[in-house]
């Protein structure tokens, strides 16, 4: 009787140790950086746009890639931070400025 009590532990522990063996997909950090050339609003203004930041929010970032050079602007998984660059790095381009977006694994 012990035996079967036993199996019954051991059958539930493995249960619970395979559980864990999925892993979430690595995130990726999206960046913007600073030039000297970019309009200030032009930045705000993408980041209300592709990043979903209220003007306040955006306002804020966008002074902390201003002041230190550059800043997180969002973590998503791969496809969604590689679209958002490459929306912000065509738009960018269509307009003229030489703004950099780019993402790096979390």
């Amino acid at each position: 009787m012990s035996n079967e009590d036993d199996q019954n532990e051991g059958d539930t522990g493995v249960a619970t140790k395979t559980r864990p063996k999925t892993k979430r997909p690595p995130l990726y950090k999206v960046l913007i950086l600073n030039d000297d050339y970019t309009p200030m609003e032009f930045v705000v203004h993408v980041l209300e746009r592709f990043f979903g930041l209220t003007h306040s929010q955006a306002f804020e970032l966008m002074l902390t890639v201003h002041k230190k050079g550059v800043a997180v602007v969002g973590v998503f998984s791969f496809e969604v931070a590689e679209t958002k660059v490459g929306q912000v790095m065509d738009f960018a381009r269509r307009h003229q400025h030489p703004l950099q977006c780019t993402m790096e694994k979390e």
